[in-house]
């Protein structure tokens, strides 16, 4: 979440910088959030499971080859739901990503727009991104554009709405060397035949 997306979500500039300054980097995404989850709960399965080796381990400690064998086949089983867990981690952590990518370009239904994506080519590196993400859905914006919300048509009927509150009523006389660059690049955003003066 940054100001920008406040601000697109109607908050003013001004309340959007004082909920950044609130959260002051403290805050953690739901995709984060259930990726730790996640973990956690692999975790606590897997130490139940290796006590239960260990008790079946006290149990067999007369016969010497017997628990080497047993050890054996243990480490190589422990090992392998190793490996699940980490394939398990790496999907979702790219289900996680994918998904924030399409909300973060504005794709209307996030499962539609995923199923056009070859995912087959898309790979997840070190430091959190996808590789060949961009492009993907370039490609999916390009062929079928209609599954995106178009951020060019937002706000373009706009007029004097009687009981609303607006700054100013059109015609009304506007002083904008009293106004900041981005007060004034929102009134002429409502207001577009305003004329400068």
């Amino acid at each position: 979440m940054n100001k920008e997306k406040l601000i697109e979500m109607g908050l003013s500039e001004e309340q959007a910088k004082k909920v950044m300054e609130a959260l002051d980097g403290n805050y953690v995404t739901k995709n984060r959030f259930n990726e730790v989850n996640e973990d956690n709960k692999t975790l606590k399965n897997t130490i139940a499971e290796r006590d239960k080796q260990l008790e079946g381990l006290k149990k067999t400690s007369g016969d010497n080859d017997a628990l080497k064998q047993q050890i054996a086949d243990l480490q190589k089983q422990n090992a392998d739901s190793q490996k699940a867990h980490e394939a398990e981690m790496n999907k979702l952590k790219l289900d996680n990503a994918i998904e924030t990518a399409l909300a973060a370009v504005g794709a209307k239904n996030i499962k539609a727009v995923r199923s056009l994506l070859d995912e087959s080519k898309l790979k997840l590196t070190n430091n959190g991104e996808v590789e060949g993400l961009s492009d993907a859905i370039k490609a999916v914006q390009k062929s079928d554009p209609y599954l995106f919300e178009e951020k060019s048509q937002k706000n373009n009927l706009r007029g004097f709405q009687p009981g609303a509150s607006s700054r100013s009523k059109p015609g009304a006389d506007v002083d904008f060397s009293k106004m900041t660059y981005s007060e004034m690049a929102a009134y002429l955003a409502e207001n577009p035949d305003a004329k400068i003066e």
